[in-house]
């Protein structure tokens, strides 16, 4: 008699155990999440249009070059005058939380895998199932956590977007010459001066190049979040699809990305000014 395994069953109830014990924090989450989310996007939404078009041609003209610059301007005025601008600042808040805090949590993540061998051994299977699983996946327990809106979009926007941050983190830690850290060793440095001032300074390359990968992650879930009423582009898109409106479609498609090009050019500016 043939008998199978029904591992599907074992995280139904684990998710199930979570969602009754631990409601009171689930709580305080959604609440943090939300304020800072809506706070965020009250924010961008109550800035004039031009000011904020300013501030990126700005950051692009300073870490970018004469090209993205050009391009920021020409896509961002282009979102303005299709008519989207407030859901591509929804969007835009949501990747902000979502993004800052995967980074806050996959960073020091990162540093620890470098440091420890047997940390490196679970993170690293806990990376491959994190980037292999069907983004979509991340909408079920996302909801049953936090119910539908903002904050189970980004819940699931930060797990689908930490892996890269992490493994590049430790990338960068391991390979730092291991002569330099001696030398700085042997002039009396701790292990924690070696850290911040050796070990990151040196790695923050490759660290740059994790955050970009993380923003453009957390930038195509936040699409896939607008299934679950998330709000910005990603809900365009699927209302565009439920009707079958070809244009509307379109133009949430094409602001999503320019929104994507512009983060992701603009970052890849910090990369090499750091280089």
């Amino acid at each position: 008699m043939n008998k199978t395994i029904d591992i599907g069953q074992y995280v139904e109830t684990a998710i199930n155990w979570l969602t009754e014990n631990a409601k009171p924090l689930f709580d305080v989450i959604k609440n943090v999440g939300n304020s800072s989310i809506m706070g965020i996007e009250w924010a961008l939404t109550h800035t004039p249009f031009y000011i904020i078009i300013l501030l990126f041609t700005l950051l692009a003209w300073w870490k970018a070059g004469k090209g993205t610059t050009i391009m920021t301007v020409t896509g961002l005025t282009l979102i303005f005058l299709m008519g989207l601008w407030r859901e591509t600042m929804e969007t835009l808040a949501l990747i902000f939380v979502a993004t800052l805090t995967a980074l806050v949590i996959s960073v020091p993540l990162g540093i620890w895998a470098a440091k420890s061998k047997l940390a490196a051994k679970i993170i690293r299977p806990l990376l491959d199932l994190m980037q292999t699983m069907p983004a979509f996946v991340y909408l079920i327990p996302a909801v049953l956590f936090f119910s539908i809106g903002k904050v189970p979009g980004a819940f699931a926007t930060i797990i689908f977007a930490m892996p890269p941050a992490v493994r590049l983190t430790t990338l960068g830690i391991e390979a730092v010459p291991k002569d330099i850290v001696e030398a700085a060793r042997a002039f009396g440095a701790t292990n924690r001066q070696i850290l911040f001032k050796v070990e990151l300074p040196l790695a923050m390359k490759t660290i740059l190049a994790g955050i970009n990968q993380t923003i453009l992650l957390s930038l195509s879930m936040v699409v896939i979040a607008g299934m679950i009423a998330a709000g910005g582009l990603g809900e365009k898109v699927l209302e565009g699809i439920n009707n079958l409106d070809i244009g509307l479609g379109f133009e949430s498609g094409l602001s999503v990305v320019i929104l994507a090009i512009v983060l992701d050019r603009i970052t890849q500016g910090f990369v090499k000014k750091k280089q």
